[in-house]
């Protein structure tokens, strides 16, 4: 269980991710205006700062680099801002890591388990090994058995949520909306596709898959195939 801080001005957002949250267990604490949150941010004793930046009283980023200035809590900022530059800029201002709206509850607290992973251990970069599979998520490689793969962006991204996961059945449901930014669902041949794709540059086929699995009507899990 994490204690968690959400700074979120939308009422409907910051309600829904705190009760998202507390019943996977965690410890929730929200503010809807950047300075309350800041003040709570440095003078509380939470494991992770949830972060947005479209806050009235303050530019977020801004209220990023009060927090950093006298606290070490990892940060984690949900941005509509999807463009490299802004990200890496918030990166370099001292963000742990970032999610992009619209997003799931379960998306977020996936990336909150990872950077509260990195955290404890001291690790600099988010690197996951799954049998001869190794993702590392900063720098945006992907190896099979050594081998590096030629991956769009898409297909990383795809790759990347399950490799976070092995061994959990995941909806296509829940992959439109980490992966695609699709929270009420899409089109599942899109997964379909993607899947394919991918699949295809790992050597495998839904015939004779490896590393991913489906199951009709149900999900798509990775496993370890040397398990």
């Amino acid at each position: 269980m994490a204690a968690i801080l959400i700074i979120e001005d939308d009422q409907r957002i910051r309600a829904s991710l705190s009760s998202r949250l507390a019943d996977l267990g965690h410890d929730v604490e929200s503010a809807g205006r950047a300075m309350d949150g800041v003040e709570r941010a440095v003078s509380g004793s939470f494991d992770v700062v949830v972060l947005d930046l479209g806050l009235p009283d303050l530019d977020g980023a801004e209220a990023l680099r009060m927090i950093r200035a006298v606290s070490q809590v990892p940060i984690v900022v949900a941005t509509a801002r999807d463009e490299e530059e802004e990200i890496v800029r918030l990166l370099d201002a001292g963000a742990d890591d970032y999610v992009t709206k619209p997003f799931s509850a379960d998306h977020l607290e996936a990336r909150l388990r990872a950077v509260l992973r990195r955290a404890a251990t001291g690790e600099e970069s988010r690197v996951m090994r799954v049998g001869e599979l190794e993702v590392d998520v900063d720098a945006h490689e992907a190896r099979l058995e050594g081998r590096p793969l030629d991956l769009a962006a898409k297909e990383f991204e795809l790759l990347a949520y399950l490799v976070e996961r092995p061994g959990k059945m995941v909806t296509k449901r829940e992959l439109l909306a980490a992966v695609w930014r699709m929270p009420y669902g899409g089109a599942d041949k899109t997964v379909d596709v993607h899947l394919s794709w991918l699949r295809k540059k790992m050597g495998e086929s839904a015939a004779e898959p490896r590393y991913i699995h489906t199951r009709r009507g149900v999900g798509v899990r990775l496993v370890d195939p040397t398990a």
